[in-house]
C-alpha cells in the first residue's frame, strides 16, 4: 500500500484515494514588522492548543467521507481510542478495513484476501495516533482567514517518505480542548492524496478493545 495510499475497489474498479495540501489565502492590513511577533506567538499558541485537543480525545466515534482527487467518495464510521487505536469501517459493499492497534496500521482487503501492515509512525496518520510523535515540533500553521478555523500541516523534513498531513480544526465548546478535528488531507511521498471529512462526532463513548481486532482473510475457514 506504499504506507499511505488507500486503494480500494468500488463497483469492481480500483479507486485510489489520496490527499492534497491546502492553499489558503490571508491578507493583513497591519505592517509586517508590527504583525510578525504577534502572529508568531498566536500561531505557536494555536498549534499547542490543537495538539492538546488531539491528545485530549479519549474515545471518538464519527462518520467519515473519504474522497480522492478525482472526486470519487466512499463513507463509513471512524472509531478512535487512545493511545493510538483507530478503525475505518467502510460502507457496505466496500470490502476494505483499516485498523490501528496502537503500534501499527493494518489494511485488510477481503475481496483479494490481502493484508498489509506498517508502523503508525511511518504514516501521516502518525500525527493523529502516535502519542510519542512530537507533532508541535513538525507542525506549521496555515492561514485560513477565519479565526474559528485552525489549519496545521505536519511533515517530518527528515522523513519525507512519511508524507504530509494537513489537519483542519474548528472551535467547538463541547470538543476536547475546545477544538474539533473537522477533516484532514494526507499526501504521500508519491503525491497521492486522501481527503477525510468527519461529521456526527461522539466523544467519550464506550469502545471495547475488541473493536480493533480483525478477521484474517488469509486463514482457511474451519467447518
Amino acid at each position: 500500500m506504499n504506507n499511505t495510499i488507500f486503494s480500494i475497489r468500488k463497483m469492481g474498479r480500483p479507486v485510489t484515494y489520496s490527499a492534497a495540501a491546502l492553499s489558503l489565502a490571508f491578507a493583513a492590513a497591519t505592517p509586517a514588522m508590527l504583525l510578525a511577533p504577534t502572529v508568531a506567538q498566536a500561531q505557536a499558541s494555536d498549534i499547542d492548543r490543537a495538539v492538546s485537543a488531539l491528545r485530549g480525545i479519549t474515545t471518538l466515534r464519527a462518520n467519515f467521507t473519504q474522497t480522492d482527487r478525482s472526486g470519487q467518495s466512499v463513507s463509513g464510521v471512524l472509531t478512535m481510542k487512545q493511545p493510538g487505536k483507530i478503525r475505518f469501517q467502510y460502507q457496505k459493499g466496500v470490502p476494505l478495513l483499516i485498523v490501528g492497534d496502537g503500534r501499527a496500521l493494518t489494511m485488510i482487503d477481503y475481496e483479494v484476501r490481502q493484508v498489509q501492515r506498517w508502523p503508525i509512525g511511518n504514516s501521516p496518520l502518525g500525527a493523529l495516533l502516535d502519542p510519542r510523535k512530537d507533532v508541535a515540533r513538525f507542525a506549521k500553521q496555515l492561514p485560513t482567514g477565519d479565526p474559528g478555523v485552525i489549519s496545521l500541516q505536519v511533515r517530518d523534513p527528515k522523513h519525507p517518505e512519511y508524507g504530509t498531513i494537513t489537519m483542519i480544526f474548528v472551535r467547538k465548546a463541547g470538543a476536547p480542548g475546545g477544538l474539533q478535528l473537522d477533516s484532514w488531507v494526507a499526501l504521500d511521498s508519491q503525491n497521492k492524496r486522501t481527503t477525510v471529512r468527519l461529521s456526527g462526532h461522539q466523544y467519550g463513548v464506550a469502545v471495547n478493545d475488541s473493536t480493533f481486532r480483525w478477521t484474517d482473510p488469509r486463514r482457511p475457514v474451519t467447518r
